[in-house]
């Protein structure tokens, strides 16, 4: 074979050679050299110095906020405590009024003994009870005692109303705090929190 042809075509199929190593990416039609490839540096991506303040700015003001509603929360839970309390209390005593009812000929009250020691029949009273029970809702201190206890959470006051007939009896009961504030006195200042009802036992 003539030595010019053997040339020519070791010249083609060279070309062709090297055309096959720059066509990497074919099918996006891309070429890149295969000697001349460089690799791609992942940077990571971080936050800058404003972001990280404006961040705990908003954080700072968001515990702000819940700090500043943290006494009102705490009041609220304590008053709704207390209404609890009162609420036991108030059932203690009608249920103490409601036992002292008229008894036959010949029994005794056992009012004394293991009640509150309050008046059963009303129609010649008309002086008010007044007692004292702790957050546990247990009584303390004596009946009419002339100040609160030292363990006193809540005052409790029975007035005795003018009954409508001479089977009937009519009260009414106010359970408030501080107990030291009487809310039925005159010029006295108001309570932090009460609770009232009327009670008509038919004798």
């Amino acid at each position: 074979m003539n030595p010019s042809v053997i040339l020519k075509l070791r010249a083609r199929h060279g070309w062709a050679c090297r055309r096959g190593a720059m066509e990497i990416d074919g099918a996006t039609g891309k070429s890149q050299n295969a000697r001349h490839m460089k690799r791609h540096v992942h940077r990571t991506a971080g936050f800058s110095l404003v972001e990280v303040t404006l961040a705990l700015g908003v954080a700072a003001f968001c515990l702000i906020a819940v700090l500043g509603l943290l006494p009102t929360s705490l009041r609220t839970q304590q008053a709704s405590i207390e209404q609890t309390v009162a609420n036991g209390v108030m059932t203690e005593i009608l249920g103490d009024l409601r036992a002292d009812v008229r008894l036959p000929p010949g029994q005794a009250s056992k009012e004394g003994i293991s009640g509150f020691g309050l008046h059963g029949h009303w129609a010649q009273v008309y002086a008010p009870d007044t007692l004292f029970f702790t957050n546990e809702g247990k009584w303390t201190g004596a009946l009419n005692a002339s100040s609160a206890p030292a363990d006193a959470a809540l005052r409790a006051k029975v007035t005795y109303l003018f009954p409508p007939n001479a089977s009937t009896s009519v009260a009414k009961i106010i359970v408030s705090w501080p107990p030291q504030v009487d809310p039925t006195a005159p010029g006295a200042p108001v309570p932090a929190g009460f609770v009232e009802t009327f009670i008509a036992v038919n004798r």
